[in-house]
């Protein structure tokens, strides 16, 4: 039997199990940076203009902290600084989707069970980096072709796809090397995101720094270092390819010489006896979820010092262009030009609390389908405290990381127009706004988990559909019904004089309705629903 038996079959499954999903994140990360071209040809239409902008925002040090260095102000450099971002996303999508399919395979016992058929030692971890792989070279293809599509140099698109891929490339790698450090998936994931978030932390040293050469140990920083659109150097994309081969040359010998549901590392015992905060399903929750509330809690805070630093660099690039300044009002809407750039960014921030609510809601899905909840409902928890203790997280967490992040952007926003008193609370504000939406695609989440588990993860596509209609709705001058669709339409624009608190308690009532109509199908349905 060779190693590689049975690689096809499981790559076929994967497939199946990933069919909404994976196609869903291929579409956004191919879609987002064609309608950043398309909006950079529209609203720049000569080089004097595009050159401002570039001056006034793509160079400014907090705008190349977060999206990389600009080469060049044709459209093309433009677009792919804008989508510098994205390829972190990318990396980030490629390393979960790889753990999902192997670590937290081991972990639920499914691993064991295949492993008894004829399987080779090596096909679950290739179907996973293969399905990966391919998925990550598509949405490079489609990239590429779409960027050229709007009659940007090809040469230039698929420099920018290639990098893109590549990203995703070397990030599934990591996340397969990831996977057989630790016994636990949150471990595996906690590694591999810490990978991303070092090769972030280089990338914006070596950019921002005197010296350039930090971002040359980074992965994201190969990414720009091919300078698309601006005398693409084709060989830096061996060195991705490099580094994908030698984690790849790590992985496998040490995915067949560990114990199947170990990991190399070894695992910390606990204490004998658990403490007084595990004693009920709150503390078991609390343990479950702190990590991601306080890594999300970080990561928001950063990037609120980021967005607020640059707010000011933003209102002065758009101020002579009536186009952008008018879009720029649909999207975050405010009577000054660097509040509207606050406003919109702070609407994308809104977004991405959704997604840790949505994340933590899931959450009581993982844990049943493993098996872990049966035992617990078989002691003196209802089932209704064990919800409400996910749901919990799934509320307060938005609260938590949108608070970090209006904070953390009236803090540096402030400072740079010396009003720090007066802008703390107005951003903290404009935070706290977007969390009505975000509860309720958190609510949905709940409602899924409790009258059809199975298409709980279906939450993911919502969020998705949002995000398009966020991103593409203003700039596309979509149908008002369609941008209606998204519970984020309706947020109130608290930077505007006159606006109406009306439409979070419309949606804070719509949240409260759809977790309570979750909580009432699960009480009354079996567990667990495979």
């Amino acid at each position: 039997m060779s190693t590689l038996t049975g690689t096809g079959h499981l790559a076929r499954l994967i497939l199946r199990r990933d069919r909404i999903v994976l196609p869903l994140w291929v579409l956004l990360l191919t879609v987002l940076p064609v309608s950043y071209a398309g909006s950079f040809l529209a609203l720049f239409p000569t080089a004097a203009e595009r050159a401002a902008y570039a001056t006034g925002t793509a160079r400014n040090p907090s705008v190349v902290a977060l999206l990389g260095p600009v080469h060049g102000d044709s459209v093309g450099a433009l677009t792919a600084q804008r989508g510098g971002f994205l390829q972190v996303i990318v990396g980030l999508a490629a390393l979960l989707t790889v753990i999902r399919h192997t670590r937290t395979e081991e972990e639920a016992g499914r691993r064991e069970l295949l492993g008894a058929t004829v399987l080779g030692r090596y096909a679950g971890l290739t179907a996973a980096l293969l399905v990966t792989h391919a998925a990550s070279l598509l949405l490079g293809l489609l990239t590429a072709a779409g960027l050229a599509a709007t009659g940007l140099p090809a040469a230039g698109s698929l420099a920018y796809g290639l990098s893109a891929a590549l990203v995703g490339v070397v990030f599934a790698t990591v996340g397969g090397l990831a996977a057989q450090l630790t016994a636990t998936a949150g471990g595996a994931r906690g590694i591999a995101v810490g990978a991303l978030g070092v090769a972030f932390a280089l990338r914006l040293v070596g950019d921002t720094g005197r010296h350039g050469w930090p971002s040359w140990l980074s992965p994201l920083g190969w990414a720009s270092r091919i300078r698309a659109y601006d005398g693409e150097r084709w060989w830096v994309p061996a060195l991705p390819v490099a580094l994908t081969v030698l984690l790849a040359a790590v992985t496998y010998p040490v995915s067949v010489r560990r114990d199947l549901g170990a990991g190399v590392l070894p695992s910390r015992p606990g204490p004998a006896r658990a403490g007084r905060a595990l004693s009920g399903p709150f503390g078991l929750a609390w343990r479950l979820h702190r990590g991601q509330l306080l890594g999300w809690s970080v990561g928001f805070f950063l990037f609120g010092l980021v967005i607020g630093g640059a707010a000011e660099a933003a209102g002065r690039s758009v101020a002579g262009n009536a186009a952008l300044a008018q879009v720029m009002a649909r999207l975050g809407g405010a009577s000054g030009l660097a509040e509207a750039y606050l406003g919109a960014s702070l609407s994308v921030a809104g977004l991405a609390a959704a997604g840790f609510g949505i994340q933590a809601a899931l959450r009581m899905r993982s844990e049943e389908a493993a098996g872990r909840v049966e035992p617990l409902l078989t002691t003196g928890v209802h089932r209704s405290a064990w919800l409400a203790s996910h749901l919990v997280f799934a509320l307060v967490g938005p609260v938590v990381v949108l608070a970090a992040i209006g904070l953390a952007t009236g803090l540096t926003y402030g400072l740079s127009i010396d009003d720090v008193p007066g802008q703390l609370p107005r951003m903290l504000g404009v935070g706290l706004a977007q969390v009505p939406a975000a509860w309720v695609l958190a609510g949905l989440a709940v409602l899924l988990h409790g009258l059809l588990p199975r298409f709980a993860p279906t939450a993911w596509a919502v969020l998705a559909v949002c995000v398009l209609l966020g991103q593409l709705g203003a700039v596309l001058e979509l149908s008002q019904w369609l941008l209606d669709l998204s519970p984020f339409t309706h947020t109130p624009q608290v930077l505007r004089v006159g606006w109406s608190a009306t439409p979070l308690f419309t949606l804070t009532v719509l949240a409260g309705l759809l977790a309570v109509a979750g909580v009432a199908a699960f009480r009354r349905r079996d567990t667990p629903v495979g």
